[in-house]
């Protein structure tokens, strides 16, 4: 049964103490639900393709977590791989911010930084077809991350479209994305800004 109490004003900047605090109340457990929202996009992506593919975007998702995962890399990022095109229903011009933002509060800074970045960084491959600049990525090269973002394309991204290949279920990640959704959001200790870590064991 929901909730039927609201706050008393039309205007933001009319809301009461008691309205905002009502008003965090009450997001707690859609906030709770968030990894419940993140496997069921995920889900929708096994409905559709972008054109030309041999496969679905999300089996293209778990093919590349299931990658990672075979690679030794931790939770953070397996769930990364998992979900570094997220945002390509809602957001297939600027996927990869997109998906970053998503899972920012939640993993290490160097996951968040590749997840932005793969675009860039992918485009390393088919680039000089299109007539664009294949070294584009090249303008991060002092970035920390530089050499995990590439290493994230080379091994899990542009590998993962196989339409052979034997991937872990959905099922198999769902605990692993529940974990990673439950932590508090922006927690310093999982966020650790500035630290690179290893992507394989």
């Amino acid at each position: 049964m929901s909730d039927t109490r609201t706050v008393s004003f039309t205007q933001m900047k009319d809301g009461t103490k008691e309205d905002y605090m009502l008003l965090a109340e009450l997001e707690k457990p859609f906030h709770a639900m968030t990894a419940d929202r993140i496997i069921g996009e995920l889900r929708s992506q096994g409905e559709f393709s972008l054109e030309g593919y041999p496969i679905t975007r999300l089996e293209h998702a778990l093919q590349s977590a299931t990658r990672a995962e075979a690679d030794g890399a931790d939770i953070d990022w397996v769930v990364g791989a998992l979900l570094h095109d997220i945002g390509d229903g809602l957001a297939p011009q600027n996927h990869d911010r997109f998906s970053a933002e998503v899972v920012r509060p939640f993993v290490r800074w160097d996951v968040s930084w590749c997840i932005e970045h793969h675009g860039i960084f992918q485009s390393v491959y088919y680039a000089r077809h299109y007539g664009w600049d294949e070294n584009a990525r090249d303008e991060f090269k002092d970035h920390p991350c530089f050499n995990s973002c590439a290493v994230f394309c080379e091994r899990w991204d542009q590998s993962s479209f196989d339409p052979n290949f034997d991937s872990k279920p959905l099922s198999h990640w769902e605990p692993m994305v529940r974990e990673v959704f439950g932590r508090r959001a922006y927690d310093p200790d999982v966020t650790r800004e500035g630290f690179v870590s290893k992507l394989t064991a």
